[in-house]
């Protein structure tokens, strides 16, 4: 799983500038759900081969008595209770403040490994202004600049040593064929995915055993379908109670993250009672950008009528278009309704995910779609598609060689991944198409 990072501070510190030069990106996973302000955001960073999940906190009072500063700081604590190591942001020019102090004081009740980042240090060489930090208690005092991005990778570094991450590449040594499907379920609170994964722990079919937890409680549950290995990786929370397997509805943004990265297949569960909400547009969206396998169900299916079926039907085109791969499924978890083909479309995306294209196959489509259909001029210049192969899997990865290939529309690049999906049968999993232009050798010589 993801490590997680939390950034602390209060006010005007610069954690949110922080936030996006670690991720890289202003397009903040915004942390829209139930019971959470907007002051919590969620991103990706990444170091060398080490990922990891970053949250953005709004400005911490540990004191407020009530308002909106009482909830922020409530949210902030929570951040910190998802989090590994905790990364405390300090102004390196306004200096030291009682308000940093009452910061540290409730760090330390909290008992998560800290980092201290002096920011807006850009300048200060001899680093003596930095001194008075060192009075919090954390140790030494990293002075960084996120507007400018000095300091970042030492500061990042210093935050995960102590989590001792594995080298990715040494964390799956079992042979392909061998592993188990690993499934996620995500979806809001109160949509049923609790009641969903009784059923499926309930059915004489599956065999399931409890796995040690890892950090955070999230535990995987290994079990077996017509021969078939899964691991579960929840969302919910599951516990054992003696012999009954119990399912807690305790949602956590960073759960559902890490559940989303960790599985070969995602089953995004929907509530028909309620229709398509942002929430749930937010949740497909990060399956989208991880590049996961996604079946899409609509659960509680029984309990809407005609009219409310129409309406859920239209919302999932007009909300969720960009996961029109995904095959759609209407289901009835309590009354263990429609959940045979719901098993038939994991192993199917999982299947496609994992798809080999030869070569000889990919360029022959490549070519024929370009003598159906040729991609449009741009200019003097129209794209020449020359030959494709594949280059990942899970998610499918096709990468096109050419000339001008910086030219290709996006109409275009839509119309050959409908050809390669129908080919290779892509159902459920996403299609990532690159280009290579061929580098002309004379570019750079003098005339």
């Amino acid at each position: 799983m993801k490590p997680v990072v939390a950034l602390v501070g209060r006010p005007n510190v610069g954690k949110s500038t922080l936030f996006n030069r670690l991720t890289q990106t202003r397009d903040a996973i915004v942390a829209d759900f139930a019971g959470l302000t907007r002051d919590r955001h969620y991103g990706n960073g990444r170091l060398g081969k080490h990922e990891f999940i970053v949250i953005d906190t709004g400005g911490f009072e540990p004191d407020a008595g009530s308002g909106i500063y009482k909830e922020m700081a409530k949210q902030t604590r929570q951040a910190v209770a998802e989090a590994d190591v905790v990364i405390f942001v300090v102004d390196a020019r306004e200096g030291l403040s009682a308000q940093d102090h009452d910061i540290a004081n409730e760090l330390r009740r909290l008992g998560k490994p800290c980092v201290l980042a002096a920011n807006k240090a850009e300048g200060m060489h001899d680093g003596t202004k930095l001194v008075d930090f060192y009075e919090l208690g954390f140790g030494d005092v990293h002075g960084v600049s996120a507007a400018h991005g000095q300091g970042m990778r030492d500061l990042v570094e210093l935050a995960l040593a102590p989590l001792n991450l594995p080298d990715p590449e040494d964390e799956d040594t079992e042979d392909d064929v061998n592993k188990p499907i690993k499934l996620a379920v995500a979806g809001r609170p109160n949509v049923g995915k609790s009641t969903l994964i009784n059923t499926w722990l309930g059915e004489e079919r599956l065999v399931a055993f409890d796995l040690p937890g890892t950090t955070r409680d999230a535990i995987s549950v290994p079990f077996e379908r017509n021969g078939q290995r899964f691991e579960l990786i929840d969302t919910a929370g599951l516990r054992r109670k003696g012999k009954v397997f119990e399912a807690i509805e305790k949602f956590s943004v960073v759960k559902t993250l890490q559940a989303i990265e960790s599985a070969n297949v995602v089953l995004l569960l929907l509530d028909a009672t309620q229709g398509v909400t942002d929430q749930d547009a937010h949740i497909a969206g990060y399956i989208l950008e991880s590049g996961r396998a996604v079946v899409i169900a609509i659960n509680k299916w029984d309990a809407v009528d005609s009219y409310q079926r129409e309406q859920i039907q239209r919302q999932i085109e007009t909300r969720l278009p960009f996961l029109k791969f995904a095959s759609l499924h209407f289901i009835s978890a309590i009354k263990r309704q429609g959940l045979g083909p719901v098993w038939q479309a994991i192993a199917q995306a999982h299947k496609s995910a994992t798809r080999k294209m030869s070569t000889p196959v990919l360029t022959r489509l490549l070519l024929e779609a370009v003598q159906f259909q040729s991609p449009k001029r741009a200019g003097m210049f129209r794209p020449k598609l020359r030959y494709a192969h594949q280059g990942g899997m899970n998610p499918p990865v096709i990468i096109i060689h050419g000339n001008s290939l910086e030219h290709v529309t996006e109409a275009y690049k839509r119309f050959l991944e409908g050809r390669f999906r129908k080919e290779f049968d892509l159902v459920g999993t996403p299609l990532r198409i690159q280009f290579k232009s061929s580098q002309n050798p004379f570019a750079d010589k003098d005339e």
